[in-house]
C-alpha cells in the first residue's frame, strides 16, 4: 500500500517538475533536483530495507 503511494506521488512530482508552463520556465533545475534526491532517497531506503 504504501510503495503504490509513493510511485503515485513520484508520477505527480515527475509531472510537476517539467518546466512546460510559462511560470515555471525561470526556475532552471531546481524542481527536478529536488525530485532526483528525493528519488535517490527512497532507492536507498528500500535497498537496505528501511522501507
Amino acid at each position: 500500500m504504501l510503495t503504490n503511494m509513493l510511485v503515485v506521488i513520484l508520477i505527480l512530482l515527475l509531472i510537476g517538475a517539467l518546466p512546460t508552463w510559462r511560470h515555471s520556465a525561470s526556475w532552471g533545475y531546481l524542481p527536478s533536483g529536488t525530485l532526483g534526491v528525493i528519488v535517490i532517497i527512497l532507492v536507498v531506503l528500500l535497498l537496505t530495507g528501511r522501507l
